[in-house]
C-alpha cells in the first residue's frame, strides 16, 4: 500500500503520484526498507558516520548511497484527527523522534489531547535532538537532526528555512495570546518593584536616642523665641520617587532632628533634615500610595494610612508593625487623639469616619454624614471634639463642608460652620488662641472661632497663594506670630497672623508646594514638600 508523502504547497499535482516514485524538486521516497550494516560509509553527497558513531550530514543533501531521500518523521503516533493536516500523518512503523527529557516542550494547543511523544514541527528546528534508532540495528536521521558542524553550510541553512516553510505551527488564541503579554508585563513591574528603594525588605534597625543634635541642645532649656522668617535653603532631600503628600517634625524635642514625609511611592522616610540632612530610614509598609503618616506622640513609631485600605503603626527602632489595621477605604487624613494615644481617628473615601483602638485593633466608634469623602481632620477642646473637613458635590454642599462632631457620642455638633462653595482640603489649629484655620479652594485661607458655634471672621482672610485642586497645607509658627501655606505655583507664603500681610514669599519648587512645617524648637526653620517628590529645609 502507498504510504502518505509530504509536498511543497506549490506543487498540488504531484500529490497523486505513486509513493515509490521520485520528484527532485518536492517529493521524497519512502525508504525505511533499505537497511545499512552499523558503521558502514556512506557515498559521497550523502550521510557520514563519524568515529564516535554519530552521524553526520552534508549540508544540503538528505540521500542514502541508493539515491533514495530518507523518510520523514512522522508528526502524530495515533489519532489523526487530532492533527490539522492528514497530509502529514506517516505509517505507524515509523521510527519516532525522541527529545530530551530534561528540557519540556513547547506548549501546544493541542496540549490536552496530543499524543506524549509529540513535539510540535517548529520545535525539532529549533532543538538539537538525537536521532533514535531502530530494532534491527541501522541508523535512520530524521530531517530535522542536524549537528553542529553542518550549520555553517549555505546549502543547510537554506534547507532549513525551506523545512520551516513546510512546517506547520500551531495558532494561539488571541485570548491565550493576552494572558502570556499580560503575565510578561507583570513580570517586568515584579521585577521594577523589586528594584525599588527598599525591595519589601525589613529596614535596618535605627537608634532614635542615642545622643541630641548640637543644634537643638541650646533650646531645650530656654523657651520658645520669637520666630524668623526663613530666607534660604540649609538642605534640599531627594530620595522619593513620587509626590510627597505631607511632611512633619517629629514631636518630643529632643528628638526633633527627624522629620518624616509620605510619598505616593508606597513609601515614607525619616530624615536628619537638621544635621546632615541624609536619610535616616525608608519603610514600605504598604502596597499603595501612602497618604498619611503620623509621629506619635512618644516619638517613637510612626502611623501611616495610604490607599491599599490598611494601617500600620511602625516602631521606629526595629521597622516591625506593632499594629495592622484593614480599613473598607482608601485613607486619606489620620490623627492621634491628642489625650488619649492609644486611639486614632482616620477618614478617606467614605461617608465614615471611624475611631481605632490600638490595644484592641478594632474600630470603637464610627461617625457617619452624607458626604463623599473626608480631607482632613482637626482635633479641638483637649480631643473632646473634632472637626471633620469633607469634599461632598450636591446643592447644599456648603452646609456640610465642615462639620464638628463629638468624639465620645458620635454626634455632630453643628454643619452651618462653612457657608461658601469652596471645599476645605486642609485644617490647623492657633497654638496659642482659640481659634482655626481652614484652607480652601477659593485661594484664600479662612479663619473661624475653635468654640461653638465656630463663627467664620469676616475682617480677616489670607489671600495671595493658589490651591487649585491640590491639597495643600497650612500652620501656624509655634509662637503664633506668622503662618505659612504652600501653593499650586510652588511658592511658599508667609503671612502675618495679626495683619493678614505677607511677610515673604519663598519660590522653593517646580511644582505645587503641598506641605509645609515649621520646626517646634528651633526658631527659624521651616520644612516644605512639593508634588514633584523633593523635600526643601530653609532657614
Amino acid at each position: 500500500m502507498a504510504s502518505l508523502v509530504a509536498y511543497d504547497d506549490s506543487d498540488s499535482e504531484a500529490e497523486t503520484e505513486a509513493a515509490g516514485s521520485v520528484n527532485a524538486t518536492s517529493q521524497m521516497t519512502d525508504t525505511r526498507d533499505v537497511v545499512k550494516p552499523r558503521g558502514q560509509d556512506f557515498a559521497p553527497g550523502g550521510l557520514d558516520v563519524t568515529e564516535g558513531g554519530a552521524l553526520a550530514t552534508k549540508p544540503g543533501s538528505c540521500e542514502d548511497p541508493a539515491g533514495h531521500r530518507l523518510p520523514l518523521a512522522r508528526l502524530w503516533r495515533s489519532d489523526p484527527g487530532s492533527c490539522p493536516s492528514r497530509r502529514l500523518q506517516w505509517p505507524r512503523t515509523e521510527p519516532e523522534v525522541t527529545f530530551p527529557t530534561n528540557e519540556p516542550p513547547c506548549p501546544s494547543l493541542w496540549a490536552s489531547h496530543t499524543p506524549a511523544g509529540h513535539v510540535p514541527l517548529a520545535a525539532a528546528h529549533v532543538k538539537q535532538v538525537k536521532p533514535s534508532w531502530g530494532t534491527a540495528g541501522s541508523p535512520e536521521l530524521s530531517f530535522c537532526a542536524q549537528t553542529k558542524c553542518d550549520t555553517s553550510g549555505t546549502n543547510g541553512s537554506s534547507l532549513q528555512r525551506r523545512r520551516r516553510e513546510d512546517c506547520v505551527i500551531p495558532y494561539t488564541p488571541k485570548r491565550l495570546r493576552q494572558l502570556q503579554a499580560v503575565g510578561a508585563e507583570t513580570g517586568k513591574s515584579n521585577e521594577a518593584e523589586a528594584r525599588g528603594p527598599c525591595a519589601r525588605r525589613a529596614p535596618a534597625p535605627l537608634c532614635v536616642a542615642s545622643r541630641v543634635s548640637e543644634f537643638i541642645q541650646p533650646y531645650l532649656d530656654s523657651p520658645y523665641k520669637e520666630t524668623k522668617i526663613p530666607r534660604s535653603v540649609l538642605f534640599h532631600l531627594r530620595g522619593h520617587r513620587g509626590p510627597v503628600n505631607g511632611v512633619q517634625w517629629c514631636p518630643v524635642p529632643s528628638q526633633s532632628h527627624m522629620l518624616l514625609s509620605a510619598s505616593m511611592d508606597k513609601t515614607f522616610r525619616v530624615w536628619n533634615a537638621v544635621d546632615s540632612g541624609g536619610c535616616l530610614q525608608t519603610y514600605c509598609p504598604h502596597s499603595e500610595a501612602v497618604r498619611a503618616a503620623r509621629w506619635s506622640p512618644c516619638g517613637q513609631r510612626i502611623l501611616s494610612g495610604g490607599f491599599d485600605f490598611a494601617l500600620h503603626l511602625t516602631d521606629l527602632e526595629t521597622g516591625t508593625q506593632l499594629f495592622s489595621g484593614q480599613s473598607d477605604f482608601r485613607i486619606t487624613t489620620l490623627k492621634f487623639h491628642p489625650k488619649d494615644h492609644s486611639l486614632f481617628v482616620c477618614g478617606g473615601f467614605s461617608s465614615e469616619i471611624k475611631a481605632w483602638d490600638i490595644r484592641t485593633g478594632k474600630v470603637v466608634r464610627s461617625y457617619k454624614a452624607t458626604i463623599q469623602q473626608t480631607l482632613d481632620i482637626l482635633f479641638l477642646q483637649e480631643g473632646s471634639e473634632f472637626l471633620s473637613s469633607t469634599d461632598v458635590s450636591s446643592r447644599d454642599s456648603a452646609d456640610r463642608t465642615i462639620i464638628a462632631w463629638d468624639f465620645r457620642s458620635s454626634a455632630k455638633i453643628s454643619n452651618q460652620i462653612f457657608h461658601e462653595r469652596y471645599t476645605c482640603p486642609s485644617l490647623t489649629l492657633h497654638p496659642r488662641e482659640p481659634v482655626f484655620l481652614a484652607q480652601t479652594n477659593g485661594n484664600y485661607l479662612a479663619l473661624f472661632s475653635a468654640v461653638w458655634p465656630y463663627r467664620m471672621s469676616r475682617r480677616r482672610r489670607y489671600e495671595g497663594h493658589k490651591v487649585e485642586g491640590y491639597s495643600v497645607g497650612c500652620e501656624c509658627s509655634p509662637d503664633g506670630d506668622l503662618l505659612v501655606t504652600g501653593s499650586a505655583d510652588g511658592r511658599a507664603l508667609l503671612y502675618s497672623f495679626r495683619t493678614a500681610s505677607r511677610a515673604r514669599i519663598l519660590p522653593g519648587h517646580a511644582q505645587a508646594c503641598v506641605g509645609t512645617t515649621f520646626h517646634p524648637v528651633l526658631p527659624s526653620v521651616l520644612a516644605t514638600c512639593s508634588w514633584e517628590g523633593d523635600v526643601k529645609i530653609w532657614h
